[in-house]
Parts: C-alpha cells; sequence; structure tokens
C-alpha cells in the first residue's frame, strides 16, 4: 500500500498519454523504455528500487548519454552492461533485457533539464532481496567457527613456542658427568691356590714323622 501511494503522483504525471509510465516483467524479458513528451533527451539515469539487494547506495546513477557522433555513450559502471541498448541515435527508446535488481525508476533528462520518467518493477525482486539478507540467527555458527579457528592457531603457536623453549635449553646446558664404574679385584684361581697349600701338607707330615 505504501508503494502505491509514493508511485500515484508519478503515475497521475504521466497519465497524459505514458503508456510506459509502469512496467513489470520477468528476469529474462525484453522491455522498451521510452522517453515521452522530450523533445531532445540528453541522458538516462536509473534509481534502485531495492539498492541493498545489488550492494547499492540510494538514488540517482547515469546509465546512458547521448553523443555528438549519434552513438550513444554507455556508463562502464553501471550494472546493465551488455543488457541495455539504444533502438534510435536520439536514445528515446531503450531496450532492456531484465535480469534480477533491476527494479526501478529510468529517469530520461531533456536539454531544458525536463524529465519523462517510468517505473519497472520486476517480479520476484523484493522476495529475493529478502531471502538474500542473512537473519542474525545464521551468523552465529560463522561467528563460532571462526573464533574456534583463530583459537587452534593460538593453541598451535604457544605449543611451538613451547617445545622451541625446551629444545634450545637442553641444547645449551652442559651434559651432566656420568660417575666412574666401580673396579673389583680378581682373586686367585683356585688350582694356584691348591698347589700352594699342598707343599705346606707335605712339610707337616715331615715334621710329625720325625
Amino acid at each position: 500500500m505504501a508503494l502505491v501511494l509514493q508511485l500515484l503522483p508519478l503515475l497521475l504525471s504521466r497519465a497524459q498519454g505514458d503508456s510506459g509510465a509502469l512496467l513489470t516483467g520477468h528476469p529474462g524479458d525484453r522491455v522498451n523504455l521510452s522517453c515521452l513528451g522530450i523533445s531532445r533527451p540528453i541522458r538516462w539515469a536509473w534509481a534502485p528500487s531495492f539498492p541493498a539487494c545489488n550492494r547499492l547506495s540510494k538514488g540517482r546513477r547515469p546509465i546512458l548519454w547521448a553523443s555528438s557522433n549519434r552513438t550513444p555513450t554507455v556508463s562502464p559502471h553501471q550494472p546493465f552492461a551488455g543488457r541495455l541498448r539504444a533502438l534510435d541515435p536520439s536514445i528515446r527508446r531503450l531496450e532492456l533485457l531484465l535480469s534480477s535488481g533491476d527494479s526501478g525508476i529510468f529517469i530520461c533528462r531533456g536539454h531544458l533539464q525536463n524529465e519523462s520518467q517510468t517505473v519497472l518493477h520486476v517480479l520476484g525482486d523484493s522476495a529475493e532481496c529478502k531471502a538474500s539478507v542473512p537473519k542474525a540467527g545464521s551468523m552465529y555458527p560463522q561467528i563460532l567457527i571462526l573464533m574456534l579457528g583463530v583459537g587452534l592457531m593460538l593453541g598451535l603457536g604457544a605449543l611451538g613456542v613451547i617445545l622451541g623453549m625446551i629444545w634450545y635449553i637442553r641444547r645449551r646446558s652442559p651434559l651432566p658427568l656420568l660417575p666412574p664404574r666401580p673396579t673389583f679385584a680378581l682373586s686367585p684361581p683356585c688350582s694356584s691356590t691348591l698347589e700352594s697349600r699342598a707343599p705346606e701338607t707335605s712339610k707337616g707330615g715331615a715334621q710329625d714323622s720325625r
């Protein structure tokens, strides 16, 4: 209802024979934009109805100019590149291949600063715009994933620093000295002990016999 009230003055001002004051179409359709009631058009401008859908600012933006060599000049920064063309050198009529987001007011301005406006509504523009705007709840998983990624990177960085410090400390500290191994005295073999005792036994026996 608010949109109808906004367009009512425009429709009343163009009711005098301007059948192109309001156009409706689907993406992929071709529509003709007429500049009626203007003796010598000099340029066209476009004011989008849903600028947020196209990431644009509000207000008018030029899309096409008349040229002295009778070849219209198309703005390289307008979103209709490759889809908008002039049907005559006087730029009185344009042909536009519709796409999503084209809804808006097309303004034809003459050399006397008088204007002719045509309202274009592409079906599905407002619904697609609302669907493309992310909801607040849908942003929470993305923020959570981002925070987890940052935390993981910080944790890995801290672990690398700690491991590097441990390696540096171990490299700079001297190696501990090993204690000397204990040495044990070797006992004579049993055979030599027996041999040394044998003569003593024989001597003792000789003394007893005496």
